[in-house]
């Protein structure tokens, strides 16, 4: 064909500029790394091929055969031809043509031999095509979702993608994780502890479904989460396809909102309203996205949304008429208490004033604990089953209760026989399991500061300040002596909760399991200004490392509230055994945590329950591995500890670690 004339403008030619490709040659293997009549895959930057040596010469094909993608640098070369390892199709090892009539085939590149190696060319990449996943992945980072703890997968990889270009700008964190439970414990955790969102990733089915027990603690504890999780192709959805779980479904009444991912949904408008969900019903909001959609085009001018006009301050006050109930019950009273829940965790600096200008001593539940000091004049710890003598018993001398936050939980105990103010965000909880005097609705920081304004110059409440210390040295007196009692069966928890004390930093957040040691953590250990996180309503075992990783991604951000503090867990053998795996997390993102195991080789807390129910002890013991070991295996720091003596040395050398640590505690499972 003779080359077209640029003066003649109706020669097809001219129409347009022919193509140039221009190649980028990548050495793929040396000489001798691949024996005649052999293939494998080799992947250059983002591409993956089927490198193959047949009859003295080498060939470089697509690596996915056009049936269902099967890699064709594993399978083999039978008869002269290269045989899909999947389904048995066949194609020409050096020109990927396949046999006889059949016209179809695989991509070739072209190859060169040289002096050091087998070199491939490749056209240089394209402009990255701006995606659905890349849309809805900055409208998260756009609404504050920093962190992401998940598991990449082949139902997810569109999105992971989008994912992981926000975290190469800076934008967010990724924590790839051993099990999709600990990815949404340690986002119920972060959520709890910030009030903010992080997200989790898991694949279609069984990934999807992992997550479950995790997004029910964040529900219960009415934690901000976000859960991303693939799906099947839209075209087979509902035709049981491998691993489709039917995912709206599943994540029935633990999502409060879930949603799809569809070719026609406006998509950062999906994200806005999954964030705005999570934030202010305090809950777990689920999008579900079918693989082929992940990777779809975004429309033309699509633009990522925000917060931005979207969402409103959550300050409101309470009504009028309950405030006035509510004050004139406080008029009348002499001895008023306080008892704080995990809801009034953001408001405690107003808690506090009103309850110096009352005299009111400030009682927590279990998942309130820490909100209040141990050493605050009126603080006086933990109500209810894993809880102080103290606490119960200003509960039981006063003749009012002011509950902010908390929801009456049997574990509290709650006494239904005092006049009762309950002040909650959300009206049904209010009165939940009984009646009570007066039910406030309203965010817990303006109605105490209403309170607060409304009781001044009208009280004469008894000052209960040396009460309360009083109440704390007969504790502090009895603490000290179980801290002598051994049976040689190994460590007594009120030892180890006192080093503890003596150890752990003033400012750190500590992440509590469920069984005997959390009930030990509630009675011994006192706070000054940690934060405590746990799995409350839920109790969750293996709750722990999983929700230390969250806190202590909140650690690595610039919020001063949790920048650079320490972070500790606590467990037991059962509890740690759950989610062990996740120590490898901790090493491969060097995240410096410090878990305090107490190894009594069995669920105490059910052997416990077994015995007081009359029933036999049965299945309770536990088949344990040195864990100080495995966590040395693993590659943290690990110390085994026998003698009370040597506590305080362990956990200060496994906190002055830089990364995760591990400080086994050989636990007598009677002294608790």
């Amino acid at each position: 064909m003779s080359e077209a004339s640029p003066s003649n403008p109706k020669d097809p030619a001219t129409k347009a500029s022919p193509k140039v490709t221009l190649r980028v040659w990548q050495k793929v293997a040396g000489l001798d790394d691949l024996p005649e009549n052999r293939v494998k895959s080799v992947t250059c930057g983002v591409q993956t091929i089927c490198l193959a040596h047949y009859k003295g010469q080498y060939s470089a094909l697509s690596n996915k055969c056009p049936h269902q993608g099967g890699p064709l640098g594993e399978g083999s070369i039978e008869n002269g031809w290269l045989r899909c390892p999947w389904h048995g199709w066949d194609y020409n090892p050096l020109t990927g043509k396949s046999p006889g009539a059949f016209d179809d085939g695989v991509e070739t590149y072209p190859t060169e031999v040289r002096e050091d190696g087998i070199y491939v060319g490749f056209e240089e990449e394209v402009a990255h095509t701006r995606t659905v996943s890349d849309v809805m992945s900055e409208t998260l980072v756009n609404w504050g979702v920093r962190q992401v703890f998940g598991m990449v997968g082949h139902s997810n990889l569109g999105l992971a993608d989008g994912l992981r270009m926000q975290e190469q700008a800076g934008a967010l964190s990724y924590y790839g994780i051993r099990h999709e439970g600990a990815a949404s414990f340690a986002c119920s955790a972060y959520g709890k502890l910030t009030g903010r969102p992080a997200a989790c990733l898991a694949i279609a089915g069984p990934g999807a479904t992992n997550l479950l027990t995790g997004l029910w603690d964040a529900n219960v504890d009415r934690s901000p989460v976000i859960a991303l999780t693939g799906q099947v192709d839209t075209q087979v959805l509902g035709a049981g396809a491998f691993q489709e779980v039917d995912l709206a479904a599943a994540f029935g009444k633990v999502a409060q909102w879930s949603q799809p991912v569809l070719h026609t949904s406006k998509h950062a408008e999906l994200v806005n309203l999954a964030c705005k969900s999570a934030i202010l019903n305090r809950g777990v909001s689920h999008l579900i996205f079918p693989d082929e959609v992940q990777v779809l085009p975004a429309a033309e001018n699509a633009k990522a949304s925000g917060p931005e006009g979207r969402i409103t301050p959550r300050s409101i006050a309470p009504p009028a008429e309950s405030v006035e109930q509510a004050l004139a019950l406080l008029r009348k009273s002499k001895r008023p208490v306080i008892i704080v829940g995990h809801g009034a965790r953001f408001d405690m600096p107003a808690v506090l004033e009103l309850a110096e200008s009352i005299h009111a001593p400030v009682i927590t539940t279990f998942k309130g604990k820490g909100l209040v000091s141990d050493h605050h004049p009126l603080g006086c710890g933990v109500l209810g089953r894993s809880g102080t003598p103290i606490a119960s018993w200003f509960m039981n001398e006063s003749d009012c209760l002011v509950v902010l936050g908390a929801s009456f939980s049997n574990h509290t105990g709650i006494t239904p026989k005092l006049p009762t103010i309950q002040v909650d965000f959300d009206p049904m909880a209010l009165g939940k399991f009984h009646p009570v005097d007066v039910g406030v609705w309203g965010e817990i920081g303006v109605t105490v500061e209403i309170f607060k304004r409304g009781l001044e110059g009208s009280n004469h409440t008894v000052d209960q300040t040396q009460e309360v210390a009083d109440r704390w040295q007969i504790w502090r007196t009895e603490k000290t002596r179980r801290e002598q009692d051994s049976r040689g069966q190994g460590i007594n928890s009120a030892s180890v909760f006192a080093a503890l004390n003596r150890q752990v930093p003033k400012d750190a957040i500590i992440a509590v399991d469920v069984g005997n040691n959390t009930y030990s953590f509630g009675r011994y250990f006192e706070c000054t200004n940690q934060a405590v996180l746990m799995s409350g309503y839920l109790g969750s075992i293996g709750f722990s490392f999983p929700a230390a990783m969250g806190a202590w991604a909140a650690t690595q951000e610039d919020d001063p509230r949790f920048a650079g503090r320490q972070v500790v867990s606590v467990s037991g053998d059962g509890g740690f055994g759950q989610y062990m795996g996740e120590i490898t997390t901790a090493v491969k993102y060097d995240m410096n945590i410090t878990h305090v195991l107490l190894n009594n080789a069995q669920l105490g807390k059910i052997s416990k329950e077994q015995r007081s129910g009359n029933w036999h002890v049965w299945q309770t013991s536990l088949h344990n591995p040195s864990f100080a070991e495995f966590a040395r295996i693993c590659g943290a720091q690990g110390i085994r500890v026998t003698d009370t003596d040597k506590l305080d040395d362990a956990i200060a050398e496994a906190l002055a670690h830089n990364g995760p640590s591990l400080v086994e505690v050989v636990a007598d499972p009677e002294l608790i």
